[in-house]
């Protein structure tokens, strides 16, 4: 079996900065049922549900009705931002840093984890992880926390950048403003550019290593997570020493969860492998359907190419480009003193519009 990993790169950080088991973040539940008698992620999903403004969200799938974990941070009539996670499959905890910008600025936003997500129900039907079921999604969850063209804006990143853009190319008429951040239009081109830009930055011993691993497909030699971890994680996904990473990070990479993302995006970040359903997706030549207002963002040692996504910005009808200097594809923690900045004067502006 491949082994995933972003996952078990998760649980070496974790091994330094929080047990793999901490419930961090959470505070302990406060329930008559015995917490040894409830798994971890029973115990941490109803201690989250205690959280004000957390709810869950019955989503109807051909599968039957399933429910996805929200909550709401902050109040505001004119601003409502609906966070995407990436991944695919992992959580909303990747955006817990918002919660020190963006309620002082006046604006509200939502935690939401995607169906198969740690805090929400997890189906194992492979049917459902397919972006028009996730589209569909996004859809009922917006109806059902009242959100709408006056107060709308839909922020993805990374795998949530995919979602974000398909659900404009879909419900563009329900939205404010579109956030895409870290994500190219096009798995091969995003493959193209690790191949061709970022790998070969990588020491010569290294990158041939990791290359023959990939074409063997032997995704469980421990060369494989060695060697990412030590060379292409710090730098272009946290660019940070992995003992700096945040803590809030670490636990949601640690949430992940690894069936959902080998099946759609493959074993790594290191692109996109072997037979992912997104190995394929490509939307560059839509872009120019996009008018709503959209900022773009990204990091300028992201695993997504800057450069591109500058090139995006000036296909989209009504868009803007924010470069994170030094930034990773987690531009939300590793390049803080200018992407809430940036961020947070664009939202505003959708007010003066």
């Amino acid at each position: 079996m491949r082994q995933v990993s972003l996952f078990c790169l998760a649980a070496c950080i974790a091994a330094g900065i929080l047990s793999c088991n901490s419930s961090a973040g959470v505070d302990a539940p406060d329930t008559e049922v015995p917490s040894k008698m409830l798994s971890e992620r029973d115990s941490l999903r109803e201690a989250i549900m205690k959280r004000p403004g957390a709810r869950m969200i019955p989503v109807e799938t051909a599968s039957g009705t399933y429910e996805v974990f929200t909550q709401r941070i902050g109040q505001s009539p004119t601003l409502k931002v609906l966070t995407l996670h990436g991944g695919p499959a992992t959580t909303h905890e990747l955006w817990e840093p918002f919660e020190d910008h963006l309620p002082a600025a006046g604006i509200e936003f939502y935690y939401y984890d995607q169906l198969g997500s740690y805090y929400s129900d997890q189906p194992s039907d492979t049917a459902l992880w397919t972006i028009p079921r996730f589209v569909d999604e996004v859809d009922q969850v917006r109806k059902a926390l009242g959100l709408g063209p006056d107060n709308f804006v839909l922020l993805g990143q990374s795998w949530g950048g995919i979602l974000a853009m398909e659900y404009a190319l879909e419900h563009q008429d329900a939205l404010k403003g579109l956030v895409v951040s870290n994500m190219m239009s096009s798995i091969p081109d995003y493959n193209a550019y690790v191949m061709n830009q970022l790998a070969p930055k990588l020491p010569a011993a290294v990158r041939d290593t990791i290359l023959a691993i990939e074409e063997k497909e032997a995704y469980d030699d421990p060369r494989y997570m060695a060697l990412l971890e030590e060379h292409y994680y710090p730098r272009h996904v946290y660019n940070a020493p992995l003992g700096e990473w945040e803590e809030s990070a670490v636990r949601s990479l640690g949430h992940l969860n690894p069936d959902i993302y080998v099946y759609m995006q493959g074993p790594s970040e290191f692109g996109v492998k072997g037979n992912a359903t997104l190995a394929e997706w490509d939307i560059t030549d839509r872009l120019e359907e996009i008018s709503v207002p959209t900022l773009v963002i990204a990091g300028e040692e992201d695993t997504m190419d800057p450069a591109y996504l500058r090139m995006m910005s000036n296909k989209m009808g009504d868009a803007e480009y924010l470069l994170n200097p030094g930034g990773g594809h987690l531009v939300q923690y590793d390049s803080k003193e200018t992407y809430y900045p940036g961020l947070i004067s664009w939202l505003k502006g959708l007010d003066s519009e």
